[in-house]
């Protein structure tokens, strides 16, 4: 049995919904999160399945698209960016027959930002996006930790995970065969291959980047200043590339689900555009292993875990947005006087929730000043602001504030 297929994956549901109503449905997310095991599940009789990691049908694909796509009633199509020329042929015969359920893709590159792609399918495909396993996934909780906050409620604690335990699931992360390996020497060797693989081989798919032996060095250099703002210009300076290459690597690391820009929250939405994203990493253990970051390693300096556990956090809110029924855009804020909130979720109607991380089991009044700001220059738009720390109680801090331990996550 494949190690992704043991867990339950909570977008299941999501995409059932979509293939009963749209006629191109596309699971996108990285590489190894568990796609193919999840469609191969879900795909039914009727269905054939192809991938385009076999050559035969790479060549296929991207020599006659036209004469592949005709050829079928309902598939299931895994490693959609290798052969982008695709699309066009499934718009075609979906054109045709706009029967529902037709298509069910996979995609380990975003190929959304491919104009063509972007403008050929609008109106007829939904995109989900599969993840990692969450925490949620792994010990069995289906409550959606976002759909309760905006709800006024914050999770029971049902599994909590402190201290060690805690330090041991954020260097771990959520990639299933990281998950299945019980060493943690182990998990680093599968993580640095996994990266290696994705540099060599996928960037090719969607980018064309003449040195692509800089490209390691530079994700090691993003790992770095995760959870920080992007400056461009000094990130190429120490890699050697201008700014407008080391701004094009990161747009490519983006598109292979290995790290998102994040936008910082402005009460006038215009002012958003001006100010400078914040790069954060999708998974804990892929950043870990880039920082060479171990449990020993944690011990002597809490501040390195606590840039990796503020990942952990934006990736378990991530896959909770994923799989929520409400619509979420997840960002941060900062102002001029250096007060800033980890992350900013706001819903459709503009309400927000502030969320902080913090790495230790007790919790001071000065870890409030950035909630507390947000929440004055909000107003009635904040709704709570939320302290997740190291403990087990959950505690009103004042005015829509609360400690609650980094567990509620994937709590009921």
């Amino acid at each position: 049995m494949h190690k992704a297929s043991l867990y339950h994956r909570l977008i299941e549901r999501r995409i059932a919904e979509a293939l009963a109503d749209t006629p191109v449905v596309l699971v996108a997310g990285p590489r190894q999160a568990g796609k193919t095991t999840l469609v191969r599940q879900m795909a039914n009789d009727g269905r054939r399945y192809f991938t385009l990691d076999d050559e035969v049908t790479l060549l296929s694909a991207r020599n006659d698209p036209t004469g592949m796509i005709r050829s079928l009633d309902c598939a299931v199509i895994d490693e959609i960016q290798r052969a982008p020329q695709l699309l066009l042929a499934i718009k075609k015969s979906v054109d045709e027959d706009r029967r529902p359920g037709r298509f069910l893709l996979t995609g380990s590159a975003n190929v959304m930002v491919l104009p063509a792609v972007a403008d050929s399918l609008a109106g007829r495909m939904e995109i989900l996006a599969l993840l990692p396993l969450s925490q949620s996934e792994l010990c069995g909780s289906t409550s959606n930790w976002l759909d309760a906050a905006f709800a006024g409620r914050l999770l029971k604690v049902t599994m909590p995970i402190t201290g060690e335990k805690l330090v041991e699931a954020v260097l771990r992360g959520g990639y299933p065969e990281a998950i299945s390996r019980h060493q943690a020497r182990r998990r680093t060797v599968w993580a640095r291959q996994y990266m290696n693989a994705i540099i060599q081989r996928d960037v090719r798919d969607v980018a064309n980047i003449d040195k692509l032996d800089q490209l390691p060095r530079f994700l090691r250099m993003l790992a770095e200043v995760s959870g920080q703002m992007c400056n461009y210009t000094k990130l190429g300076g120490q890699a050697g590339l201008d700014n407008k290459t080391a701004s094009r690597y990161t747009g490519v690391l983006e598109q292979m689900y290995l790290l998102k820009r994040i936008d910082a929250w402005a009460k006038n939405r215009l002012k958003r555009v001006v100010k400078t994203p914040k790069l954060q990493f999708i998974d804990s253990g892929l950043l870990a292993t880039l920082l060479d970051v171990g449990a020993a390693e944690v011990q002597h300096d809490r501040n390195r875990f606590g840039k990796i556990l503020e990942t952990f956090v934006y990736g378990e809110l991530l896959k909770h947005s994923s799989a929520a029924e409400g619509d979420y855009s997840l960002l941060y804020y900062r102002d001029l006087d250096m007060l800033e909130v980890d992350m900013v979720i706001e819903n459709a109607a503009g309400h927000l929730i502030g969320v902080e991380v913090k790495a230790s089991a007790t919790v001071h009044t000065a870890d409030l000043r950035g909630l507390k700001k947000l929440a004055s220059v909000a107003g009635d738009l904040f709704k709570m602001g939320i302290l997740l720390y190291d403990g087990t109680e959950t505690m009103p801090l004042g005015d829509r504030l609360w400690a609650a331990p980094l567990s509620t996550l994937w709590g009921q």
